[in-house]
């Protein structure tokens, strides 16, 4: 992959669903920004810092092993179309949709069945009295309740919504309240025009324009399945087959789940889009999981490799752990890839500042965090001591300066 990235073909492509943005004509070189230089400055003088800094000045090409954690949503409405262009912009190699579907049955990105409330404009629109659940404001210490889902509306109607930023104001007395809760270490600042929904199809349309990678997740649907006849078999399966449709090569594409039925599912169906189903794992500490005491493991690594999973993907913090002072590899990671398990994981730059101690990502590593200059410490552990094959960024960057500088 060279470091241009040419989108022009986008707009054909999408003319008769998605209007494209005039930035989506043409994309040029690589460009990281400014967060890198950032995060070096804040670094503890050594060898890692002299490297990196070393690297600012370098041209950047895009990389796999820098994911697109639904686009670049550290600043841009998740799952739209500007925030994959600006991921592709930062280099990242691979680009997530999150599929759910809709009420007749059209997979969409989405984080899940039921976030419209927090991710669309919905609630201010005629479509709300269509949500499953209508806004309630918050009463004393009850917290405001609502539940949009797609499934609640067809995908004509899904077509006329706007993104926003992921957030909700849980405390709100009212609907804009509500709506108006993004972080403070977030911004709405490209949220007002940046908010191109996509479907399933026209992500992989776009993100084929954008020479990356594909990595869909089919999301848990929140409705009883089979929904009207669809089955969970169905929607595995139209997945997979929507990339069939489009001609991408099964080896252009990491369909993930946390659902292991389903990654099994791929890999008796589809076995050569199987060879790269991701198994998603989300371990729980407060019940008892810990990355160094194997007998507190769901996973059996050695069957689930001997099944046919070969990408194993858990959040941050269950690789690694610190001893003496220091971030090392966890047993859990160990065992792992001495089972034959590929790793990957999510979700970088997903916390806000990490001197507040990163948040549950980093949960392993709260006391060892003291600024965010441990970014690129955590990146160097997991690609030299982990050697994941990728890691899910919102703001790709990050991750794509650190690729480039040590050559992934």
């Amino acid at each position: 992959m060279t470091a241009t990235i040419k989108i022009a073909g986008a707009c054909a492509v999408l003319a008769t669903t998605v209007a494209l943005p005039a930035l989506a004509e043409k994309v040029g070189k690589v460009e990281i920004g400014v967060r890198p230089a950032y995060l070096v400055g804040l670094m503890e003088d050594g060898p890692l810092k002299d490297k990196l800094t070393a690297c600012l000045d370098q041209e950047m090409k895009p990389s796999t092993w820098s994911i697109g954690h639904r686009g670049a949503q550290l600043q841009f409405p998740e799952h739209t179309v500007e925030a994959n262009v600006m991921a592709a912009r930062q280099g990242a190699g691979i680009l997530e949709c999150d599929v759910t579907f809709t009420g007749d049955k059209e997979l969409v990105c989405r984080h899940a069945q039921d976030d419209l409330h927090r991710t669309t404009n919905i609630l201010a629109t005629d479509l709300a009295d269509k949500c499953t659940q209508g806004f309630t404001p918050a009463a004393g210490e009850q917290g405001a309740a609502v539940e949009c889902r797609t499934s609640d509306i067809t995908l004509d109607e899904f077509r006329g919504l706007k993104a926003k930023m992921d957030a909700a104001d849980e405390t709100a007395a009212s609907v804009e309240e509500y709506m108006n809760g993004t972080a403070n270490w977030r911004t709405d600042l490209y949220a007002g025009e940046a908010n191109t929904l996509m479907t399933h199809a026209e992500s992989i349309e776009l993100f084929k324009s954008l020479g990356t990678k594909f990595t869909p997740e089919l999301k848990e649907a929140v409705v009883d399945m089979p929904f009207d006849g669809f089955t969970q078999e169905d929607y595995a399966q139209k997945l997979i087959d929507e990339y069939k449709a489009a001609g991408i090569p099964a080896s252009d594409v990491f369909a993930q789940s946390f659902s292991l039925d389903d990654v099994l599912y791929w890999i008796e169906a589809e076995p050569e889009f199987g060879k790269q189903a991701v198994y998603l794992i989300e371990p729980d500490s407060e019940a008892g999981f810990d990355n160094q005491d194997p007998a507190t493991w769901d996973e059996d690594f050695e069957d689930l490799h001997a099944r046919g999973v070969n990408y194993l993907a858990p959040p941050l913090w269950v690789l690694f752990t610190v001893e003496g002072g220091e971030l090392v590899e966890s047993a859990y990671s160990r065992a792992a890839k001495e089972a034959g398990l590929k790793l990957i994981t999510w979700s970088f730059e997903r916390s806000g500042p990490l001197s507040s101690g990163g948040g549950w990502y980093y949960q392993t590593a709260k006391d060892w965090l003291d600024s965010d200059g441990k970014a690129y410490e955590i990146l160097d552990l997991l690609a030299q001591d982990v050697g994941v094959a990728g890691v899910f960024s919102d703001w790709p960057a990050t991750t794509t300066f650190y690729a480039n500088c040590m050559g992934l």
